[in-house]
């Protein structure tokens, strides 16, 4: 059997082949593995976040973003949570009893309003007209503030009032207290945002 050399031709035109098939591969590749990873349009209808949360401090809060809205993840102080109790009288809903399906689930109804005490999650959104709250954690008083203020939320729109577990003071224009999303710890230092099956 001899061996016959093939032509340069035919060597070009396997290489250039040989090199579609690749390129064909890779580009049918990319698209299939990026299935894998949420969309924005499935982070949009709700995909759940996942949050680090090992180095937020006692008095820290950070805001991640879920279906759209502030999601605000706090760590209290333990001043803060022994503040909770005191101010009951001064709530309009102290024990998250009013529309409870819709903003307080229930591993959050509790003085905390939370699965553990000293990590508050909640939609940062008045429930008045869907302004987004400012922080006045210091108690005391402040402009447009008692000056018995525990510490909170202050929505600058219409001078609705929260507490640090999100509930609302009385006579304020937000009916309910602010809504709690469905959450879940991962880990002690990783929260899901979205999801709760094993809370």
């Amino acid at each position: 059997m001899s061996d016959t050399p093939i032509d340069s031709e035919k060597r070009t035109w396997l290489i250039a082949t040989s090199c579609a098939g690749v390129v064909g591969g890779v580009a049918t590749a990319v698209p299939f593995v990026s299935t894998f990873q949420p969309s924005e349009r499935a982070k949009a209808a709700g995909a759940p976040v996942e949050v680090d949360i090992s180095t937020l401090k006692p008095g820290e809060k950070i805001t991640v973003e879920w279906r759209g809205k502030p999601v605000w993840i706090v760590r209290r102080t333990p001043e803060q949570l022994a503040a909770l109790p005191k101010i009951d009288p001064e709530l309009a809903d102290p024990k998250s009893e009013r529309h409870p399906e819709q903003f307080t689930p229930p591993y959050a109804r509790n003085e905390w309003r939370s699965i553990k005490p000293e990590i508050f999650v909640a939609i940062g959104i008045c429930t008045h007209l869907g302004c987004s709250p400012s922080d006045k954690f210091t108690p005391g008083p402040q402009p447009s503030l008692p000056s018995d203020w525990p510490g909170g939320w202050l929505c600058p729109c219409h001078g609705s009032t929260f507490d640090m577990a999100g509930r609302v003071f009385k006579n304020k224009p937000a009916p309910d207290n602010l809504e709690i999303p469905p959450h879940m710890y991962l880990s002690d230092t990783r929260l899901l945002i979205g999801e709760d099956k094993k809370a």
